[in-house]
């Protein structure tokens, strides 16, 4: 990463290791970063959702083999009655939007937003296949969580997993701590490249529709103020607010504990990172591999063993756990790195600490097959 910071004085970065349960790694650089800064992670916030349906798994309060409509009665309608929790939660019940496409003010109100969803015919036939839920599975996952709980997935994360270990891992920021904001930066396309169209890799893709939303421009008074709307809110899909450190230790604690004992069973784990699907995803048109709403290592995303998950994000951050090397790693960043995805740094380093944990010699990484880093928009 000092070699990074050599190469791009602009890289603003921070990055947080735990090995079981010590912090091996802890570094940030760049203008304005603190350890404490704070920043959007883009869909690193999907782990607050993986880890609060391992919970409910241990508690024997969801079954992934149950279908959605034991727990949401209104979800069985236009052929979504067989539709199982692990389908749902795993891209491939066929709800990657809405139509039309749920605007900003609707996607503030998750229960709203889950009332647009329920009606509609999947766009393809559930289990058929499977594509990135970008924004909407976090609509989904979390309407899910209330209706199994009584109260809202905010609510759960902040009581029970968030608070109690004192985490920096925001699904909704509190106003006082506004003041800790840094906000994220747009990518810089190099000289000579074309601008990155990762939702228009073929031309029927359904991800040019799904995300259409996402590409509307906006003035930089706009958009800062949908960003600050936006951490508030919490979206579990997308809009948390963390440091690498909260990243890091929430997979940290729950997993091997830091502060007190593993927040979720080695079973529980188990089940939500095995293996769900894998092959070309339908909405994002490259290779992706699920586990429940966890992402699964692939060959352009290679963050770990074959029993890492985690999740990474549009704007470059990351975030996961192996249980074969103990590994829990975080790390997130202000400019979003060309050309999206998870940062190829990050990873590289991520290669470095298996291969030092292991033993083994790190001569050669990822870093040197760029097809492996194919953009994954999150």
């Amino acid at each position: 990463m000092h070699r990074a910071q050599e190469e791009d004085p602009e890289h603003s970065f921070q990055l947080a290791i735990y090995h079981h349960d010590e912090l091996i790694v802890d570094l940030h650089a760049g203008e304005g970063m603190t350890p404490d800064s704070l920043m959007i992670p883009m869909s690193v916030s999907k782990n607050s959702l993986g880890f609060v349906v391992a919970l409910l798994l241990d508690r024997g309060e969801l079954d992934l083999d149950a279908p959605v409509s034991r727990y949401w009665p209104e979800f069985g309608v236009e052929g979504k009655a067989g539709i199982l929790v692990r389908e749902l939660l795993s891209h491939q019940a066929g709800l990657p939007e809405a139509q039309p496409p749920l605007t900003d003010d609707e996607y503030a109100d998750l229960e709203a937003a889950a009332g647009r969803l329920v009606t509609q015919l999947p766009w393809w036939r559930p289990g058929a296949t499977f594509g990135y839920h970008g924004l909407t599975i976090g609509v989904l996952g979390a309407e899910l969580v209330r209706r199994v709980t009584g109260t809202t997935f905010h609510e759960v994360f902040e009581q029970e997993v968030r608070a109690p270990r004192g985490l920096d891992f925001y699904v909704g920021l509190p106003p006082e701590l506004e003041d800790r904001v840094l906000e994220t930066q747009p990518m810089r396309v190099p000289d000579g490249a074309a601008a990155p169209p990762p939702f228009e890799r073929s031309p029927g893709q359904v991800g040019r529709e799904v995300f259409a939303g996402l590409s509307v421009q906006r003035s930089e008074e706009e958009a800062l103020a949908r960003s600050r709307r936006s951490r508030e809110i919490g979206n579990p899909a997308a809009f948390a607010t963390v440091s690498a450190r909260g990243i890091a230790g929430l997979f940290a604690e729950c997993t091997v504990g830091l502060t007190g004992p593993a927040l979720v069973s080695e079973q529980a784990l188990a089940r939500v990172a095995q293996l769900q699907v894998a092959g070309t995803d339908a909405v994002i048109g490259i290779e992706r591999r699920y586990g429940v709403v966890f992402q699964k290592p692939s060959a352009n995303l290679p963050f770990g063993s074959h029993r890492a998950f985690g999740h990474d994000g549009a704007g470059g951050g990351l975030g996961f756990h192996d249980p074969r090397t103990r590994i829990s790693f975080g790390y997130s960043v202000r400019r979003t790195p060309f050309p999206g995805g998870a940062d190829a740094r990050a990873l590289d380093v991520a290669y470095l600490v298996h291969a030092i944990v292991d033993g083994s010699s790190p001569s050669s990484g990822p870093g040197a097959d760029t097809e492996r880093r194919a953009a994954p928009p999150a």
